[in-house]
């Protein structure tokens, strides 16, 4: 067994590439030696911002000798069958054998292939590799002649490094051949570097001021930043990606603490980290007493200076200064704007083409957010009517346009500026969130509203005009805006039912659709599709009593629209994604889905929890299989006798002992049920559940279902299904597995 080392040596490999390319490296040269039958014992891959390395353990020298046997026509056929047979497998008539069997005596090639040399399978596999490699973006160079075409590759390739078993793998991509050759840091080291393994290739990278693991080099800014940030009694604001971002910008990563005007401090705490961020891959330090961003940063340079950094200072923080005399100018014009003005300017920026302006989508926002004041009592009317109204108004404001990442941030500071309600401020600041399963969100009532609302709003948009996720794509963030809406509901005890309120929206959205079809209908401009316009006006206007839905309510399902059905069925499948990341099993929530009247999230996520100790128990487990019973046999006698058995039981006709029994405990276990039910005790109503037990089991074990006589028969089945009937009360078990 050998190891292989290949080193692709190019100019400076941007940083957000590097670990797909690695990735990409060894999913290319797995399949590429899989192909050639060749294993290894480990495969690892790096980069850094020069080079992509891969080092392969355990690859055998050769390939594996191949002796295969071939049966061809029979000895006495055809000389032309003969021949052709002959022809296939490159041998000649006394090359092969004859063998005898039942069937009479047949002629039998033995091909035996000597394996490559491994070098030669390698020489061959690395240069298809090279030349066809995924970059999501590269240049093409070299000059290319009829035989070659110029190479692809992020930036121009320098050189190539490739070793087996201590000797060079020789091969050519562009004029570009394989060597022993490497060279070190750009400016520490450029001469070239010979290895001869590698172990040679670590130890002297090293000498040669290279760091080769990624994971190495953030480990060191990690370390010099921790010490740097004891020297200037400071904390770091702790930025993982930034770490990942500078170890790929960096060989030999040098952590410097730099200082800026302490006047840029009047500018918000999060445009100063954006632009040490952003523009400069600077770390932002807070004081560690009071917790406000100070004037001090640390950089990483790529090399070890020889006065300790103090040049490389000077030029970092002088550009710095530049850049936050931009943000401290973006900040000072925009405070001379009201929030009201900037929202105004809302009405010429593009929401979506089909969903109207981002102004028209605010108004649907503020009106909802008005509503779940009014009828739910979360947050207040009034404030959750101002606070959405002016949510997005900072979308226009010089700083948001500069730095995306501030939205929401800066329209809270500039509403704090303008001596609004701090539940104004901290809404507009919060509207976004959450944005992610870690990320906080709002507790506050007005907060809450307009976050809801928002994202309810987008979610029925979108859905309206079939713009849905489809697979892995969902351009529009509707599944995190799904999730939103689901922490927003549990994490605040929201008490509504989801479909009343996306009625509710719905209305809203269709208003607008309307508007948006009549305006391009008119328009030689931009027309709808026509498919799209249908989709529009499909909507079925409920009448509005009060602002509010007139639901038609059935007993027990709720009887929405098949389009608010749809919408459920989407936050459905986003509630089983949050949930089972908090152990719950998906078919629960399927199984008390199923029930067609539970869109209360609150309740139905009290009751799957209820469900799930309740089927932990020996009481739920066999009363599950006592139900799954049940509801076969039911299966199969409605089927055949082509009716439901859902009449009242005869209790003239229930003769045996445990027929009786099951009915007794039937008729209290409903009356319990009922009441538990009624309570929101889902735990209690488990317990009534649990009495059935027993009875079941006894039921099954002495009495005959498929009775002779048609009457007790008919009369047993409809006491399978009060059984059915009595657990569909908590939970449809059918949807649950096991």
């Amino acid at each position: 067994m050998a190891e292989l080392l290949l080193e692709l040596f190019s100019e400076e490999i941007p940083a957000r590439m590097q670990s797909k390319a690695c990735d990409d490296l060894k999913r290319l040269t797995q399949k590429a030696l899989k192909d050639a039958q060749l294993g290894f014992e480990t495969m690892e891959a790096y980069a850094t911002p020069r080079r992509l390395a891969l080092h392969i353990i355990g690859l055998p020298t050769a390939q594996a000798d191949v002796r295969e046997e071939r049966r061809g026509p029979k000895a006495d056929a055809p000389e032309k069958a003969i021949a052709g047979f002959l022809g296939s497998v490159g041998l000649t008539r006394d090359q092969v054998e004859e063998r005898e069997d039942k069937k009479g005596t047949f002629l039998y090639a033995v091909i035996e292939k000597k394996g490559a040399p491994t070098a030669d399978v390698l020489s061959a596999i690395f240069p298809d590799i090279i030349r066809s490699f995924p970059w999501p973006k590269s240049m093409r160079w070299g000059p290319a002649s009829q035989s070659t075409e110029s190479l692809r590759w992020v930036r121009p390739l320098q050189s190539i490094l490739c070793l087996f078993d201590g000797n060079v793998v020789p091969f050519e991509v562009n004029s570009l051949a394989s060597s022993d050759e490497t060279r070190g840091h750009r400016f520490h080291a450029p001469e070239a570097i010979k290895v001869n393994g590698f172990g040679d290739y670590l130890k002297k990278l090293s000498e040669a001021y290279v760091i080769l693991d990624p994971l190495k080099r953030m480990e060191q800014i990690v370390k010099e930043a921790n010490a740097q940030t004891m020297i200037g009694k400071v904390i770091i604001v702790r930025d993982d990606a930034l770490v990942a971002e500078n170890a790929g910008l960096t060989e030999w990563p040098t952590v410097l603490m730099g200082r800026f005007d302490e006047a840029f401090l009047d500018v918000p705490d999060e445009v100063l980290t954006a632009t040490m961020r952003t523009n400069q891959k600077y770390f932002s330090l807070r004081d560690p007493n009071t917790g406000n961003l100070t004037n001090k940063f640390l950089c990483v340079a790529n090399l070890q200076a020889s006065d300790g950094g103090k040049a490389i200072l000077a030029g970092n923080e002088k550009v710095l200064s530049a850049r936050l005399s931009d943000a401290k100018f973006f900040w000072e014009q925009d405070l001379k704007t009201p929030l009201e003005e900037m929202a105004a300017k809302l009405k010429d920026v593009t929401f979506h083409e089909k969903l109207g302006t981002v102004a028209e989508k605010v108004d649907r926002v503020a009106k909802l957010a008005k509503w779940l004041g009014a009828e739910y009592g979360i947050g207040e009317p009034g404030l959750n009517y101002q606070a959405a109204k002016l949510a997005k108004a900072d979308l226009v404001s010089a700083m948001v346009t500069e730095f995306p990442s501030v939205q929401g941030v800066m329209g809270s500071y500039y509403a704090e500026k303008q001596g609004l309600d701090v539940a104004v401020v901290n809404a507009i600041k919060e509207h976004y969130a959450p944005q992610g399963p870690n990320d906080d969100c709002p507790t506050n009532g007005v907060s809450v509203a307009v976050a809801l609302a928002d994202k309810i709003d987008t979610l029925v948009g979108f859905f309206a005009i079939d713009e849905k996720p489809t697979g892995s794509k969902d351009p529009y963030a509707l599944r995190r805006a799904g999730l939103g809406i689901i922490r927003l509901i549990l994490e605040n005890g929201l008490r509504f039912k989801l479909g009343e309120l996306l009625s509710f929206v719905r209305v809203e959205v269709f208003e607008t659709l309307s508007e948006q079809v009549s305006r391009a209908a008119e328009s030689s401009v931009e027309q709808l599709r026509p498919q799209d316009s249908d989709k529009a006006v499909r909507f079925e206007v409920t009448t509005i009593k009060g602002n509010r839905p007139s639901l038609t309510t059935g007993n027990p399902a709720l009887q929405y629209s098949d389009d608010i059905k749809g919408l459920i069925d989407f936050i459905a499948d986003r509630l089983k994604v949050q949930q089972r990341e908090q152990g719950v099993p998906h078919d629960l929530i399927d199984a008390v889905f199923a029930l067609g009247s539970e869109d209360d999230l609150v309740r139905l996520i009290a009751r799957v929890s209820a469900l799930q100790s309740f089927l932990k128990t020996d009481h739920g487990a066999n009363l599950l299989a006592g139900y799954k019973r049940a509801a076969n046999i039911l299966r199969i006698e409605e089927k055949k006798d082509g009716k439901a058995f859902d009449g009242a039981v005869d209790e003239a006709l229930l003769g045996d002992t445990q027929e009786h029994a099951l009915f007794v405990a039937l008729v209290s276990s409903n009356e319990l049920l009922a009441k538990a039910l009624e309570m929101e005790d889902f735990e209690a109503a488990m317990r009534a559940l649990a009495q059935l037990r027993g009875p079941v089991d006894a039921f099954f074990d002495y009495v005959t279902v498929n009775a002779e006589d048609a009457a007790i028969r008919e009369n047993r089945l409809t006491l399978l299904n009060q059984i059915r009937a009595a657990v569909h009360k908590v939970a449809d078990f059918s949807k649950i597995e096991g």
